[in-house]
């Protein structure tokens, strides 16, 4: 029986990374203090799209994994899936820069307790936040590849304190890699999405509120609307970690994306048609739009043996039938 350790695994990424494991019959462990804003859920309360609690293989921790890290040595982890951090949606990072700044403390707790506990094998979940935001203008964008950031040469600016704490994250996994042998991949997910997704963030806020205007002439987006992101649908990515993390030992970083651009306006008309009407969609400037474009070229994830498969309109489509069917 495998032993998994999810720091952060009651959020939105974490619970799909438990469902699969716990399928599995490892055994898995659940670290995650449920903090505001970052759309954690406590078990209790019932996740979702299933019950861990369903499953006996199933251990949570409802503590901050700095303080689990004190308190356990465990040396026998098969695999570490370190998703704690702090960060909700735009407004998250831009709006409380200082409280995503403590994500730098929070790895750097995970590397030490490694360096002791030697788990055989870490996936570090970087961002593509870390890129740097001068490739990202309007005035002149490229799909991003991981050898865009080098960290022995110049790395640029990323975005906000989030990009800066993933950065030293990555920059902690080469190091303990290089010192003390500790194995690990760094991935950098675009915008991840799915239908269990916290509110705060613009997957499901724009699907409900084109639910919520059906019929009406207009429905909005955050910013110009005009700012693109590559959108990847949350299976696709746990099935990109699943599918590499065996075959990068260094550190090394890789995308997960789609290497799409969908502008929100494009998101916004296709989950209206997606419910039967076809608004204006305009955009809110004063409404936080981060970069103008964001995208990840796919080369070196083809290369690993790893291609998305669900299509945004498909898994748009998925969100709104089970928004459909919880009303």
């Amino acid at each position: 029986m495998k032993k998994i350790l999810i720091t952060g695994g009651a959020g939105f990424v974490g619970r799909r990374f438990c469902k699969r494991f716990l399928d599995q019959g490892a055994e898995v462990h659940c670290v995650d203090p449920v903090a505001e804003f970052t759309g954690g859920i406590h078990p209790d309360k019932g996740w979702p799209l299933f019950n861990p609690k369903d499953y006996p293989n199933f251990h949570f921790y409802q503590q901050d994994c700095r303080a689990w890290f004190k308190q356990h040595r465990d040396d026998d982890f098969d695999y570490v899936f370190h998703l704690a951090a702090m960060v909700g949606g735009r407004a998250m990072i831009e709006n409380h820069p200082l409280a995503v700044a403590d994500d730098l403390s929070i790895d750097a707790e995970y590397w030490q307790w490694a360096e002791k506990a030697k788990p055989a094998k870490t996936a570090c979940f970087s961002s593509s936040a870390a890129y740097p935001i001068g490739r990202q203008r309007a005035e002149g964008y490229e799909l991003l590849k991981e050898d865009m950031i080098a960290f022995d040469d110049d790395i640029g600016m990323p975005d906000m304190s989030y990009g800066w704490a993933k950065l030293t994250c990555e920059y902690l996994a080469r190091l303990a890699y290089e010192k003390h042998g500790l194995k690990s991949a760094c991935y950098r997910p675009f915008s991840g999405y799915g239908e269990d997704q916290d509110d705060s963030y613009p997957f499901p806020s724009i699907c409900k509120r084109a639910m919520a205007h059906v019929g009406e002439d207009t429905l909005t987006v955050w910013g110009t609307g005009d700012q693109m992101r590559d959108f990847i649908y949350i299976e696709d990515c746990v099935d990109g970690v699943l599918a590499t993390i065996d075959k990068i030992d260094d550190g090394d970083a890789l995308n997960l994306s789609t290497g799409i651009y969908t502008s929100f306006k494009q998101f916004a008309r296709i989950a209206a048609e997606v419910c039967g009407y076809e608004p204006e969609v305009v955009g809110l400037s004063d409404k936080p739009a981060g970069v103008f474009a964001r995208g990840g070229d796919t080369t070196k994830q083809k290369e690993y043996g790893f291609e998305y498969q669900v299509s945004f309109r498909d898994g748009i489509q998925k969100a709104i039938d089970l928004y459909r069917s919880a009303k």
